[in-house]
Parts: structure tokens; sequence; C-alpha cells
């Protein structure tokens, strides 16, 4: 990784704290049995110096855990289901224990997940969940092994496995416009990567001399469930669209739902893409016109590359393209 700063020692949060690393021991295991006011001087030495516990110092004859730590958002209506699925199979059957976190959608929560499987000294932490400057940070003190998956940043935090979002709005663009569509409606989730599809979208669709979309959002994760306030914002446009995009395969399927429960065929007078190619997208009928990506391969891309840091192999690359195809089905 990244990165020449030591990675902190209980001896260095001693020596900002002015007490003895007994004391800081003791503070770690049981905050009560010290002093409140040595307590607050330990506290804020250890956020100081970005020392993290090692709840598994003494208990192992290995600098190896053989604990990886699997970060996800949400598991309900998630499209990651199938790649963690994939993940939670292979690293079980090597012998490797896998600790399942749920982050939500806020960054608060995930830097907790995080400190917590690297206080528990894990091998690597995979996640697809929000990373923001002080996750960096401390992913790079602790010099972990570190996997963002389902997205392709230019600048990993260590190894990313995943795709280039803008290039898959690009590719849903040039699929619609190729079909002669002309009135888009883009519905958004509020996350970073469904907007990296949406602008990746608009600029193709403005590139090729369309019109701007109209657009909507919903919270993460889309839903079946959003699908009756969406069309019901749909239904109140000036201007009908004759296709909706959407930033999962649930949320499609609940759009083609509410179009046919109001009388509209689809895809003839609204048609309807999806993201993920999620097993739904396959037995709705009409089967849905969706992204797929390939959660098997980042699976096994992943896996291989935390075998490569722990074998202590040569590296690899910091960016693993997986990419993405566009499967055209009856919806659009």
């Amino acid at each position: 990784m990244s990165g020449t700063d030591p990675t902190p020692k209980l001896e260095d949060v001693a020596s900002r704290a002015g007490v003895s690393t007994a004391t800081v021991s003791r503070f770690i295991n049981n905050p009560d049995v010290v002093a409140a006011a040595t307590g607050e001087r330990i506290r804020a030495a250890i956020d100081e110096t970005g020392y993290i516990p090692n709840l598994v110092a003494g208990g192992l004859a290995s600098s190896k855990s053989r604990l990886v730590a699997v970060l996800i958002p949400n598991l309900t209506n998630s499209i990651f289901n199938d790649t963690i699925e994939a993940m939670v199979e292979e690293l079980s059957a090597g012998g490797i224990t896998v600790m399942l976190g749920l982050t939500g959608p806020h960054e608060i929560q995930a830097e907790q997940m995080i400190r917590a499987a690297i206080s528990r000294r894990a091998d690597a932490i995979i996640s697809t969940g929000p990373i923001n400057e002080p996750i960096k940070a401390l992913v790079r003190r602790s010099r972990v092994t570190f996997l963002q998956v389902w997205e392709l940043p230019e600048d990993p935090v260590d190894i990313a496995v995943g795709f280039s979002h803008p290039d898959a709005g690009r590719d849903i663009a040039r699929f619609l416009m190729g079909r002669g569509y002309q009135r888009p409606h883009l519905v958004t989730a509020n996350g970073s990567r469904a907007r990296m599809r949406s602008a990746g979208f608009k600029e193709e669709w403005l590139a090729q001399g369309g019109q701007a979309p109209s657009e909507g959002e919903v919270d993460i994760p889309s839903r079946f469930g959003h699908a009756r306030r969406v069309f019901a914002e749909i239904r109140r446009l000036e201007v009908q669209p004759d296709v909706v995009v959407c930033g999962s395969d649930y949320l499609a399927q609940g759009l083609i739902v509410e179009a046919q429960t109001s009388g509209l065929r689809v895809p003839d007078d609204l048609a309807v893409v999806g993201f993920g190619n999620t097993s739904v997208a396959g037995e709705m009928r009409p089967t849905i016109t969706t992204v797929d990506i390939d959660g098997r391969r980042i699976a096994r891309e992943a896996i291989a590359a935390i075998q490569r840091r722990t074998r202590e192999l040569a590296p690899g690359e910091r960016r693993i393209d997986v990419g993405f195809r566009l499967i055209a089905r009856e919806s659009a």
C-alpha cells in the first residue's frame, strides 16, 4: 500500500498521553478502571495517533488471522448479493473465516466497521460501501489489504476490482439512441456510483444530439417499493418519456408493474431499463433489459489479490477492470 508513516504502536499512545503502556492497555480492555481525566487523555492520544488496538494479540502463533471482512451497505434488494455470495463461498472453501458487516449508506458506520475489522487484524477488507477521506487515511495507516469492489476509482485506496460506471451510463445511452428512443427519464439512486452512471448517460445522450432527459431520484437502495411514487411523478411530467432508465432491476420491475396496471404496454408505450442483471430481470414478463456485471469474476479477482498479498508475491494491478455488458431483452 502507499504511504510511509509507521503503523502507530501502543507506546506512541502512552507517550502522547503521558502514561505507561500498562495504563493504556487497562483503558483499552476496561475503560472504567482508569480515572476519567486519564481516560480522556488516552482517548485523545488514540485519535491523534490513529492507533488501532489489536484485539487478537497473543492469541495467534502466526501474523495471519485468516479472517477477511466483507462489508456491504445492505442485504435487502442488494445488487451486490451474487458477488458477495461468491466471495463468501470461495473464501470459506479456502479455510478463511468471513466477517460480514452491514455498513448502511453512510460513511460513519462504514468507518466503524472498518475499525472493527482492523482491530481484529483481518488479513483483508473487501468493501462495496462508501469511502471518504478519513476512511482512506485509516486504511493507509493500518496497512491492511483493502479492496474496493464494484467501482474503479483512478486512485484506489489500495486495490479496486470493478468497472467504469460512467462508461456503463454511456453504453445505455448509445443503446437507447440506436433503438430510436427520444425522451428518456433517469431514475437515479442518491449514491455516488448511480450518479456517475447518470452523468455518463447524459454526457453521451447530449453528445449524440438528444434533448436533456428528465430526472428523478430515489433513496439507496432503489427497490420495488419506490416504483409507485416514481411512476406517479412520471405521469405528472408535461412531456411523457418513452423510456425510463432505472438504477436497479428491482425498481425496473416495480415500474413495469405500475405501467401495466395503469394500462400502458411495455415497451410499446413505455420502455424500461434496469441495472445489475439480477434473477428477476430474466424471470419477469416482459424480461428486463439490463446491464450485467460478472460478480463471480469480481470475487475471483478479489480473492487472487488477497492471496498475492498474504503469500507476499509480486503485487498485481491496483485497478482491475472486469467490464460489463448490456443485455437487450423485452422491456426496451
